[in-house]
């Protein structure tokens, strides 16, 4: 029996199989933008062709299939979505157009307003009101409803978002909402912000349920069709979808919560860095995830990794629990150019997977990173993806000297300035990410996976004096990889504000209570077996805006000191993120939050890399570090564990490359991985 799990990624699709062993077999094969799930299927039929079986008789030995899909991002950074409208309390329509009243650069004059996804004219007022503390003010007036529901029919709208002011705290209008909407609407997605997001913060509540209602339509169309093709190939399992916070869920509930699905593929590279802490005995971790189209960056604190609320993706708030993810526009597929004032850029703009870079013979013909990484050396023309695509090296070449003509240099010059500048640009986002928390990145190691990522992290850790580098075997398609270590997971909220000394142990007790047995109730729909359980708070001391995310976990709940556990748990989390503690300020719940995790089995390991003499190189190849030299190729699948690397070197397996610089010490682990020892006295090892 197998256990397959899919990462589609901006160039290439990832798709990994492990058998009850823990065998790994992976596959690529190229994306499909215009409709995912025919990339997903090409590597699904690579993946059979690796394991010598048809793809029918791979999926029906498939017990479990975990995707992680672009679908819902693409669809926001595009603004390919539904055609929404908005139905919410008369008098706040504009709430989607006004946000948060704080214009993101302040200080530029010339900045554009940024445009709704909801137009004004389908963004209509109903007649209702719900307070926030005394119930209903205004019954729900069903001419007014009724007449707005026939403005959205008569403009073809596809889907509808209903947020009413306070339904939060009591959906009774929003549910009668959707009742009228499917007598009268009943083939149009319908999301509710008291499912979707059920909290205060009205600009916060409006914007994640347009975006769920922006991008449901698109996700259930392509889940439907993916679920529909892999059928007819024979799989009759469940799909498994990955959401932003990490947990994967059966397709109807990633359909009914779509926002969630925003970062669905990140989030199984964060799944894969955790599982790559564990299985190395690191508790500090920079997951570093280098594509052909962006770099994700991540932090693995202590073994696990940091949810936020505080998102905002392709410029929309989506205030649903994520997985803390950076995303860079720096990958293989980056294109690089020159400005008018003679600086070199890379990136964000990117070759994607069609036309891809120069060298993949698709038409493209813009400098890009792996076009300069050709250039330099450092990949094997003839030996890329398993020897399945050869890269043309002269279209990589005119490429890169098209850009040196621009800049007065010669060819060389301007591929390991390529490669330089987004090194520079890629440990900034790293130092960024950690620096923000209060952390310094010396302390974690660097886990360097994507396809592309080998060859640049060495230099990215001597940047942020990182003294380790772990590259695993399955680098390329951790992602993929990581969604099966991943958890079946729903969360439920309620907001409930309040000063933690005036709410009471046994009221925080009944709270928690509610939404555990709710969580329970939802997972055991889809699931019978062993149940965990997070409990989580949003604070913040009674004067300020912002919330804390602060884990509850291993409190004494019965304890008659609960409250001032709670609030010590906040001041540590507020001393730990910002370096400093108010203990003598109140403190305010504002949001309470429960995880409810079903545990899947776990995926067993791969048997170990035996030791052995240490392997030769294959071959010897000239790079460029500091002027062209002879460096030895080695075969990272022949290589025996122990076996000791010395940098300048190349590794190349089918999917990666790993560059060794002077200096670096790559160690073969018994999991045919590389830990890697970066040597700071030598020189820089930039290029």
């Amino acid at each position: 029996m197998y256990r397959i799990g899919i990462d589609v990624g901006g160039t290439f699709t990832d798709v990994v199989a492990i058998d009850q062993t823990g065998q790994v077999t992976l596959a690529k094969a190229p994306s499909t933008p215009q409709d995912q799930s025919i990339g997903v299927i090409d590597g699904l039929t690579r993946l059979a062709e690796r394991l010598s079986l048809s793809l029918s008789d791979l999926l029906r030995q498939a017990e479990r299939i975990v995707h992680g899909t672009t679908v819902a991002t693409n669809a926001l950074l595009e603004r390919k979505g539904a055609k929404v409208g908005l139905l919410t309390t008369e008098g706040h329509r504009d709430v989607l157009e006004m946000r948060e009243g704080l214009k993101p650069e302040r200080y530029n004059l010339r900045l554009a307003p940024p445009e709704p996804l909801v137009p004004r004219y389908l963004r209509l007022g109903v007649r209702e009101r719900i307070d926030a503390h005394d119930g209903v003010r205004t019954p729900l007036n069903r001419r007014s409803l009724n007449q707005a529901i026939d403005d959205l029919k008569a403009e073809g709208v596809d889907s509808v978002a209903v947020c009413y002011l306070h339904a939060y705290r009591d959906p009774a209008h929003e549910q009668a909402t959707r009742a009228a909407l499917a007598k009268r609407l009943p083939d149009t997605y319908v999301s509710l912000s008291s499912e979707v997001l059920p909290q205060i913060k009205e600009y916060e509540r409006v914007s994640t349920t347009v975006v769920n209602a922006y991008v449901g339509p698109i996700l259930e169309r392509y889940l439907t069709r993916l679920a529909e093709r892999l059928e007819e190939a024979g799989y009759t399992g469940t799909l498994l979808i990955i959401l932003s916070h990490g947990g994967v869920t059966p397709v109807a509930e990633a359909v009914r919560l779509a926002a969630g699905t925003v970062l669905s593929g990140p989030a199984g590279g964060v799944g894969g860095g955790r599982h790559s802490a564990r299985l190395m005995g690191v508790n500090d971790l920079i997951p570093f995830d280098m594509g052909g189209t962006s770099s994700d960056i991540s932090m693995i604190v202590d073994g696990e990794a940091t949810l936020s609320s505080n998102r905002a993706v392709a410029n929309e708030r989506v205030a649903l629990p994520s997985l803390d993810i950076v995303t860079l526009g720096a990958g293989g597929g980056s294109i690089a150019r020159v400005d008018a004032g003679g600086v070199l850029h890379v990136g964000p703009q990117s070759a994607g997977a069609d036309p891809g870079p120069a060298c993949y013979g698709r038409g493209g013909t813009e400098p890009t990173v792996t076009d300069a990484n050709l250039v330099l050396g450092y990949l094997d023309a003839d030996n890329f993806l398993g020897g399945r695509q050869k890269l043309d090296v002269e279209a990589s070449r005119a490429a890169v000297a098209r850009l040196a003509g621009s800049l007065g240099i010669d060819e060389t010059k301007a591929a390991a300035g390529i490669h330089q500048v987004v090194n520079t640009n890629m440990a900034e986002g790293i130092r960024l990410i950690s620096v923000r928390r209060g952390v310094d990145p010396r302390r974690f190691a660097l886990l360097s996976f994507g396809g592309a990522a080998g060859l640049h992290v060495t230099d990215l850790a001597r940047q942020l004096e990182i003294k380790r580098v772990i590259a695993p075997r399955v680098a390329s398609v951790l992602s993929a990889w990581g969604m099966l270590a991943s958890d079946l997971r729903f969360e439920v909220s309620r907001t409930h504000v309040g000063d933690m000394g005036a709410l009471g142990a046994d009221t925080l007790r009944s709270l928690y209570a509610e939404m555990e047995a709710e969580g329970r109730e939802r997972l055991a729909a889809w699931f019978d077996g062993p149940v965990q359980l997070r409990r989580l708070a949003d604070m913040r001391y009674g004067e300020q805006v912002f919330e804390v995310d602060v884990t509850l976990d291993a409190l004494d709940w019965d304890a008659d000191d609960l409250m001032q556990q709670v609030a010590n748990r906040f001041h540590d989390r507020h001393e730990e993120l910002f370096t400093y503690s108010l203990k003598d300020q109140e403190v305010v719940l504002v949001n309470a939050r429960v995880a409810v995790v079903g545990v899947l089995p776990e995926t067993p390991d791969e048997a170990p890399n035996p030791a052995g003499p240490d392997a030769a190189p294959v071959a010897h190849r000239r790079i460029y570090i500091d002027g062209w030299i002879d460096a030895p190729i080695y075969d990272l699948d022949i290589l025996p564990a122990g076996q000791t690397i010395a940098g300048p070197a190349v590794i190349e397996s089918e999917t990666t490359t790993a560059l060794l610089r002077r200096g670096d010490r790559a160690t073969v682990t018994p999991q045919r991985w590389l830990d890697i020892a970066v040597e700071f006295s030598s020189n820089t090892g930039s290029v």
